[in-house]
């Protein structure tokens, strides 16, 4: 199955939009765990095993796991993914950006080492940075287009006076990504919750594309109108939220309490698309 095969069905199997970031910080780990890098694989395990059947993906993010040299629980991490729920894709959150030999040894990371099924990408420096991670059949790359951070309005909210139509600058990465650089259906684009009439002009470009929507959750986004602005179109949904299920509970019960809290926020989301 592609990625995008993958991510719809599991969408319909567990009636969800929820993707669950992993996010491991081992000072947030709870109990005995706490502060113990060694305990990565553990806990996210645990999660994995307490909300594989309410969520549409996972997104491990590359960093939280090499900052503490636990690549090898990655590996192992995601070895288990593939175990336990076969049908869940898993999007490796690496927001790489590079060209040539280097684009390709990146994609050889993220879908031979790690076996990911979807990368996340930063388009800045153009198509043939983007292109080593299309030539692996069926996969799927997310490019940043319109982020949550303050600092985006640095440069996606620019406007581009040789562009017809002068869009501003997440506007043209999105329509490209619709168009010219999809050469094998398999983009998606990476839009912030946070301002949900910005995925309406998003979706207005990029009508059929997967849309990965973080900010749900610890960020503050307003999930009705982030689903509202992202159903436009009809292209898949991913709503991604880490922290506020990851860190449900500093006890013994956090996997319980996470699995609770993906239950709750899967429920807002399913009320939102019925809103």
């Amino acid at each position: 199955m592609t990625f995008l095969d993958m991510l719809r069905d599991a969408s319909t199997r567990n009636d969800s939009m929820l993707c669950v970031g992993l996010d491991p910080e081992p000072s947030r780990f709870p109990g005995a765990m706490q502060g113990d890098a060694s305990k990565i694989y553990d806990f996210c395990a645990a999660i994995v095993d307490a909300t594989h059947d309410l969520v549409n993906s996972f997104k491990p993010q590359i960093a939280y796991f090499a900052a503490h040299r636990a690549e090898d629980q990655l590996e192992k991490l995601m070895a288990h993914m593939r175990r336990v729920a076969p049908n869940v894709p898993v999007i490796l959150d690496a927001k790489r950006g590079d060209i040539g030999s280097t684009a390709e040894q990146y994609a050889k990371e993220a879908f031979e080492r790690y076996g990911a099924d979807a990368v996340t990408l930063s388009p800045f420096m153009g198509f043939d940075s983007i292109t080593p991670y299309l030539k692996y059949e069926g996969k799927g790359a997310f490019l940043l287009c319109r982020t949550s951070n303050p600092g985006g309005d640095d440069l996606q909210a620019q406007t581009l006076a040789d562009v017809p139509g002068n869009p501003q600058m997440f506007e043209h990465v999105a329509k490209l990504a619709q168009g010219p650089w999809n050469t094998n259906g398999q983009l998606g684009l990476v839009v912030g919750a946070t301002r949900p009439h910005e995925i309406e002009r998003v979706r207005a470009v990029a009508p059929t594309l997967p849309l990965l929507i973080p900010g749900v959750g610890a960020q503050g986004g307003d999930a009705v109108a982030t689903v509202k602005a992202a159903r436009i179109g009809g292209g898949p949904i991913i709503i991604n939220s880490s922290r506020a299920i990851l860190y449900a509970s500093q006890g013994e019960d956090f996997a319980l309490a996470a699995r609770a809290a993906a239950m709750a926020t899967r429920a807002t989301l399913q009320a939102a698309a019925n809103h």
